[in-house]
């Protein structure tokens, strides 16, 4: 791990209030660092990004791409919450990314949010969410959010649609100012979640969703369903209804929409 840069020379406007970063050049996954640094004690908006990863990862432990040039982003997350509801901040940060990306683009861009964890731009992977947590009684505990954005180069060889911000116009696709806007973002739906629990987010998160009330079908570790993407319901389980009208609650799986959106 080559040691950390000077934050101040990303670039872009100043971090709200509360949130430090930790700049480094190169690191093996921006996700193992701001663990160690939460288990060390590094308080709720410790933040780390690296120009190079070298190990990144995704969901369940696939590989993700790290050239330099895209944003590799973790932050520290003290929310004193249990686990299964501190996992709805995946949705809080899928709606920041949402809404931050679209300062980038051109006018006329299909962004959308594809669950669990993604984020699309027309009907491509530009962005990935992996969250880690520790600690099941919510006290003391923490969650490590890891953001991966596509900035200037996206993988040719992914088994599902891959896309960049250059790739679509972009106009400034600097990591540095994609990660001050998205935090900045960020920053405004914790609060909310906080205040207001997850319905204010669930909504916001419905607003950009692709897929509702489509076919789909669901890839899990023993089974593959199909039906229709009913909803998502207030916890942020993707409620699929089977044929015949059952629904069924999915919390984690791989999902391929009727659209031709590949799974993730």
């Amino acid at each position: 791990m080559t040691g950390p840069a000077d934050a101040g020379g990303r670039g872009g406007a100043a971090l709200p209030t509360g949130w430090r970063l930790h700049a480094f050049d190169t690191v093996g996954s921006t996700n193992d660092e701001a663990k160690s640094l939460a288990r060390a004690g590094a308080p709720h908006g410790t933040l780390v990004t690296a120009r190079i990863q070298e190990s990144g990862r995704g969901r369940r432990g696939r590989s993700w791409s790290s050239p330099e040039g895209n944003l590799f982003l973790s932050a520290v997350l003290r929310p004193e919450a249990p686990a299964a509801r501190a996992a709805q901040l995946s949705f809080a940060a899928a709606v920041a990314l949402a809404e931050c990306l679209g300062a980038f683009l051109p006018v006329g861009i299909t962004i959308a949010a594809k669950w669990p964890n993604d984020v699309l731009l027309e009907g491509a992977k530009v962005a990935g969410i992996l969250l880690e947590a520790e600690s099941g009684d919510g006290q003391g505990g923490w969650v490590v959010l890891g953001v991966g954005v596509n900035c200037r180069h996206h993988p040719e060889d992914a088994p599902y649609p891959a896309t960049s911000l250059a790739a679509h116009g972009a106009v400034s696709p600097v990591p540095g100012l994609v990660l001050r806007a998205f935090v900045d973002r960020l920053d405004h739906w914790i609060v909310r979640w906080t205040r207001e629990g997850f319905e204010p987010v669930r909504r916001a998160w419905l607003g950009w969703a692709v897929g509702i009330g489509g076919p789909v079908t669901v890839r899990l570790d023993r089974e593959t369903l199909e039906g229709r993407f009913a909803d998502l319901d207030t916890d942020g389980a993707l409620l699929l209804e089977l044929p015949g009208g059952v629904r069924r609650r999915i919390h984690a799986g791989d999902v391929h929409f009727g659209t031709g959106v590949g799974g993730s």
